[in-house]
């Protein structure tokens, strides 16, 4: 057989690419394949008795998205224009999200080998549903990892 183009390379196996958006004054990664869109949140109905970071819940073409204020997820200060609010869409065990950002960033393609551990003085809120950093041009890009920001379970657990 010859050399196709399914032959994976060292390079593809050592990067990732990562959605980046930012909070407050924070610049965050999420690995691209976890997100399935990015949107503009409109038409939200909120949820009694939810805890105090979901918005609501809204419909998204045809299917319903609860609606995560990230900033309040992480205990970070919004500078959300809100003429038009934007979320990162990602899945999790059937279920669809809209995690509300400030601003969407760019698709960064990184190597595994310029990712850091979690600094010592990262706030412990971020550290918990981050699985490193990337330094970037004097940014820090805090790389989240989904399943733990969707964990409610934990988020009850810590109030």
């Amino acid at each position: 057989m010859g050399s196709g183009s399914l032959t994976m390379t060292t390079r593809d196996i050592n990067e990732r690419e990562y959605v980046t958006a930012t909070i407050g004054e924070q610049m965050f990664g999420l690995p691209i394949d976890r997100v399935q869109d990015v949107f503009v949140v409109d038409r939200v109905t909120r949820v009694p008795l939810s805890q105090t970071d979901v918005v609501g819940v809204m419909n998204l073409r045809g299917r319903i998205v609860t609606v995560i204020d990230m900033g309040r997820r992480l205990g970070l200060p919004s500078q959300r224009p809100e003429a038009a609010p934007m979320a990162i869409g990602v899945d999790d065990r059937g279920e669809s999200y809209g995690l509300l950002i400030d601003e969407v960033g760019e698709v960064l393609t990184l190597s595994h080998e310029t990712r850091e551990a979690n600094p010592a003085n990262l706030d412990a809120t971020l550290a918990a549903v981050s699985v490193g950093v990337h330094r970037l041009d004097g940014k820090v890009l805090v790389v989240l990892d989904v399943d733990r920001i969707l964990d409610f379970e934990r988020k009850l657990n810590a109030a």
